[in-house]
C-alpha cells in the first residue's frame, strides 16, 4: 500500500540518499510530444537541499530533453527503487528548473556537491526540483541487483574538454540546443564554468 509524505526527511531521505541511481521523467505540453525518461548516476551528484527541495547535476550528453521540458512547463518526476535490502520505490513529483552556469545561484548550489569535479564531467546545468507530491510504494517486483562501482567512462570522455570545445560538441549535436520536438534546450553558446566551482581536494 502506497503512503504519502509531507516532506523529505528521516527514513525517506536516508533511503533516497543511499541509492546509486535514480530516474527522471518529463514530457512536453504537446500531447503528441516525446516523453523522456533518463537514468541518473554518479555518486555525489544528487543532494537534498531541504525538506521539499532536491537538486542534481546535469552533465554533458548528446541530448537535453529534460532541460527543454523543464524550460517549457517545469513538470518532473524523480524515482528511486531499492535494488538491495527491503523493497521500496519512492517518487517525488514536482516542479523543476535548470540553473545554468551563468546564473547567480550557481556557486551556492555547487556547495551541495563537494565531491564532484564539474570540469571532469562537462557540467552544464544544475536541476533544482521542488516537491509537490511525495509517495512510496512496495517495489515487490524490483529485482535484487548489486552495485559495483561508478563507470569511469563519462569523466574520461569529457575531462579533456575545455569550455570552448565543449560548446563546439554541443553545437554539433542535433538535440542539445533544441529537443526532439523542437523546444528550446540548452542555451548556447555555453558560458564558461565559473572558477568558484573548481574541485576542492
Amino acid at each position: 500500500m502506497g503512503k504519502s509524505y509531507e516532506r523529505i526527511d528521516g527514513r525517506l531521505r536516508a533511503f533516497i540518499e543511499a541509492q546509486h541511481i535514480f530516474f527522471t521523467a518529463t514530457a512536453p505540453l504537446d500531447s503528441d510530444g516525446t516523453v523522456n525518461l533518463s537514468p541518473k548516476g554518479l555518486n555525489g551528484s544528487f543532494a537534498v537541499l531541504d525538506e521539499l527541495t532536491v537538486a542534481y547535476l546535469d552533465f554533458a550528453g548528446s541530448n537535453a530533453e529534460t532541460i527543454a521540458h523543464l524550460r517549457e512547463n517545469g513538470r518532473i518526476t524523480l524515482m528511486w527503487c531499492a535494488f538491495e535490502g527491503p523493497p521500496n520505490i519512492v517518487r517525488v513529483h514536482g516542479r523543476g528548473e535548470p540553473v545554468f552556469r551563468d546564473d547567480a545561484r550557481w556557486a551556492g548550489l555547487m556547495g551541495h556537491f563537494p565531491d564532484i569535479d564539474p570540469a571532469s564531467h562537462g557540467l552544464r546545468a544544475i536541476i533544482v526540483v521542488t516537491a509537490e507530491k511525495i509517495r512510496d510504494t512496495c517495489g515487490y517486483a524490483v529485482p535484487f541487483m548489486s552495485y559495483d562501482q561508478d563507470r569511469p567512462l563519462h569523466a574520461s570522455r569529457f575531462a579533456r574538454e575545455t569550455d570552448e570545445s565543449l560548446d563546439g560538441y554541443f553545437q554539433k549535436k542535433e538535440h542539445v540546443a533544441s529537443s526532439i520536438d523542437g523546444l528550446p534546450g540548452l542555451p548556447l553558446p555555453l558560458p564558461p564554468l565559473p572558477s568558484t566551482t573548481q574541485h576542492r581536494s
